[in-house]
């Protein structure tokens, strides 16, 4: 087996290889050739390039593609970490790397102290000339549908891997303001609730929310910085219609951005909110055991008073005088009672 069909066979028997096709002039081609042999045909042509998309490689799986676009170690390295890494793009020599979070919304049919909101992953591409390496990790962030919609729109692939790239951003951009709206709901969910007393909403919910919160800003908000890197004409001479693609998903982060600080604000006022409620419930009850506190001592002074067992005390020898300091206790406490309510006491 020579070296071609030796790379051919490894890339078809990776399970990680998710798809990998030719195209020229925006149209995907039908040959079932080695990568190599798909890669020179590609740098054949001024209008054509690889796209092969893989899904958490390891570094055996990844080796012939290494190999076949010369791409970096350092960038493979990275490529190939399942940890999560900041957005950013660097250049090495003819290839750009790029970082870009991915996120998704898990639906949930109530608000817990454990619910899962938000869930990441990751995408790490390789962009030369001729060819677009994605690479990603984590169940968000599928791009196969991205793939099959460039394939329906042959004049936007016919600009070439950068199109590639801004479809992939696009849809990551556009799950961020899919996220932002799902989350507004539940803090406005929350926000309704943290008013109701009987609603059980507790500060732990607040906090999970917020939670959730920071890590979908963790991911979206630093892919700013890189977007402003590829619009930077000294940085990266894109292509005048590409530019203008990736000014609109900057025109869509920008407003991602905004929304997860307003939320973030909400959320801090959420919590100082539910905090000052726990505050005056505690104020509260506080007030009710002293009032109790100052009727229970009021009964115990005239009881202790009379319990001292002195010889000469008023009305202490009265037939009627066992009954008549329980009226005193009694209606002292009722009156006592009464005006502790009457100011907001009890």
């Amino acid at each position: 087996m020579d070296v071609a069909a030796l790379e051919r066979y490894e890339l078809d028997t990776q399970p990680t290889v998710v798809d990998c096709a030719l195209y020229v002039s925006g149209v995907r081609q039908s040959e079932d050739l080695p990568l190599e042999e798909l890669y020179d045909r590609a740098r054949e042509l001024p209008d054509a390039f690889v796209w092969i998309g893989l899904h958490e490689p390891d570094a055996v799986g990844f080796a012939p593609v290494e190999k076949v676009f010369g791409l970096h170690p350092l960038a493979v390295e990275d490529a190939l970490k399942p940890v999560p890494q900041r957005p950013k793009v660097e250049r090495y020599e003819d290839v750009t790397f790029l970082v870009v979070r991915t996120a998704r919304y898990l639906p949930h049919g109530a608000l817990t102290e454990t619910s899962e909101v938000i869930d990441t992953g990751s995408v790490r591409l390789f962009l030369g000339t001729h060819f677009v390496v994605t690479v990603r990790h984590g169940e968000a962030g599928e791009l196969r549908s991205a793939r099959l919609d460039l394939e329906h729109n042959a004049t936007q692939l016919a600009l070439g891997p950068w199109a590639v790239v801004h479809a992939i951003l696009d849809r990551i951009v556009d799950g961020y303001l899919a996220i932002a709206t799902a989350i507004d709901n539940d803090v406005n969910a929350l926000e309704s609730a943290v008013f109701q007393r009987s609603s059980g909403t507790s500060m732990e919910h607040v906090y999970q929310l917020k939670r959730e919160l920071m890590e979908f800003r963790t991911a979206a908000v630093p892919l700013q910085r890189p977007l402003l890197l590829l619009l930077d004409k000294q940085t990266f001479a894109l292509p005048k219609e590409i530019r203008r693609y990736f000014r609109d998903v900057n025109d869509h982060q920008t407003r991602v951005i905004e929304q997860i600080v307003n939320h973030d604000d909400i959320l801090n006022s959420i919590l100082q909110a539910r905090l000052a409620q726990v505050t005056i419930d505690q104020n509260n009850d506080m007030r009710k055991i002293a009032s109790w506190a100052a009727i229970a001592a009021l009964q115990t002074a005239i009881a202790g008073v009379y319990g001292m067992n002195f010889e000469h005390m008023p009305e202490l020898h009265w037939r009627y005088g066992y009954a008549g300091v329980w009226v005193v206790m009694l209606a002292s406490g009722f009156a006592l009672h009464r005006a502790l309510r009457r100011n907001g006491w009890l």
